[in-house]
């Protein structure tokens, strides 16, 4: 089934019956600032440097406890 000039006006129209001229062009100025923000994160992403290597933590962030250690083994003694 081929659709036609005639079909796409008739729902053309129907959208615009149920969303209004005006929430059909805010959603349509949503939709462009929506890809103007992420074509600027991309661009923010290529001028970030990156951390070089040696600048990272290395071994734990946090000392752990051994799981013998933990406060139900304490109060069962």
């Amino acid at each position: 089934m081929n659709i036609g000039p005639f079909q796409i006006i008739i729902i053309a129209l129907v959208i615009l019956v149920l969303f209004g001229r005006g929430r059909i062009s805010e959603m349509m100025g949503d939709f462009g600032k929506g890809v103007k923000s992420f074509r600027q994160g991309l661009n923010e992403d290529e001028k970030t440097p990156h951390k070089p290597e040696a600048a990272r933590i290395e071994g734990p962030v946090h000392e752990a406890k051994p799981a013998g250690e933990t406060t139900a083994d304490k109060s069962a003694r």
